[in-house]
């Protein structure tokens, strides 16, 4: 489990502009694109390598102080790791046989994905991902998308300082329950930071395929910051809960700005009311904890069972 420390910017009076800058989707857009797409690519090493864990944990990615990682993955013949470096602009591969860099500028997915198998063979690693892409309206095969390939590094650092600064909040308020909750993590298929929060009970999943069937088998709360995409434009955070509690459409969740999305059946809070806040952390722990608890009300959760008024320290 990532620690939450390990994730605070350099230095210790970092601004609120610094920490939430802005993130304008005119210009983002084809940089995010293109970023999921070669995450999906990275992302899908760990379906193939990762032990199984409870409701998909193993496929994400865990954040790291400059980007994202795979975390160590086992193969036949050594142990392979890979990281996107958000500082350098690198793709770093590692395994027993040694290391490899991959420059992240603006290129083709299927140049990217064309470079990436070919160090990962250079190092021993023999494996295969299916090429196409998931949760992306109409996909095309990573090995001949060269539509994508933008990659604004500017962009990317202020993408990452929200992501990082979102992430701080969310293992503050995962900190306060001490049921079956995942780490703060990052999943690949829609590009966002997510955390669920388990009440220990199973529930039938909605209709779909094997991704609901194993991820959505148990009642859970979760939250998250996504960039956008399909019906979203902008970036925004985001909480439901499975299933949904009657009634919790209609609840008043704060901060001003929060609303119910019919068409995705989630409470969403647009990036610019946090952003624009007099204090941002503040703007999103609201929006997670008032979501939560009035949930976890509606549906009746043990919450006395379930929550903490504040971590222990040790003595």
């Amino acid at each position: 489990m990532q620690d939450q420390n390990q994730l605070l910017l350099p230095g210790a009076v970092a601004t609120h502009a610094e920490r939430w800058p802005p993130l304008p989707f005119s210009r983002w857009s084809d940089t995010r694109d293109t970023l999921h797409l070669w995450t999906q690519i990275v992302g899908k090493l760990k379906v193939e390598l990762a032990p199984f864990q409870n409701q998909l944990w193993h496929t994400a990615l865990q954040l790291t102080e400059g980007g994202l990682t795979t975390g160590p993955l086992p193969f036949k013949g050594g142990v392979l790791q890979v990281d996107f470096d958000f500082s350098s602009h690198n793709l770093i591969l590692r395994a027993s046989g040694g290391r490899k860099f991959i420059p992240l500028y603006p290129r083709s997915v299927a140049n990217f994905y064309d470079e990436t198998m070919a160090c990962l063979k250079a190092l021993g690693v023999d494996i295969q991902i299916n090429p196409m892409p998931q949760e992306v309206a109409e996909p095309i095969p990573f090995t001949e998308d060269t539509i994508h390939a933008s990659y604004d590094t500017d962009l990317v650092d202020r993408w990452w300082r929200i992501v990082t600064s979102t992430a701080q909040v969310m293992w503050k308020h995962r900190a306060l329950y001490v049921g079956k909750a995942s780490p703060v993590h990052f999943f690949w298929g829609a590009l966002d930071l997510a955390m669920t929060r388990h009440n220990g009970e199973p529930t039938a999943p909605p209709k779909g395929g094997y991704i609901l069937r194993v991820a959505e088998n148990e009642k859970n709360w979760a939250a998250g910051f996504w960039t956008g995409g399909g019906p979203v434009d902008d970036a925004v955070f985001y909480s439901y809960m499975a299933p949904k509690p009657d009634g919790f459409e209609a609840s008043a969740i704060e901060p001003a700005g929060a609303f119910w999305s019919s068409e995705l059946g989630e409470f969403l809070l647009p990036y610019e009311a946090v952003r624009t806040a007099d204090d941002p952390d503040a703007a999103l722990m609201a929006f997670l904890q008032s979501s939560y608890a009035t949930s976890a009300d509606l549906a009746g959760w043990d919450r006395e069972r379930l929550e903490i008024s504040e971590p222990p320290r040790p003595r």
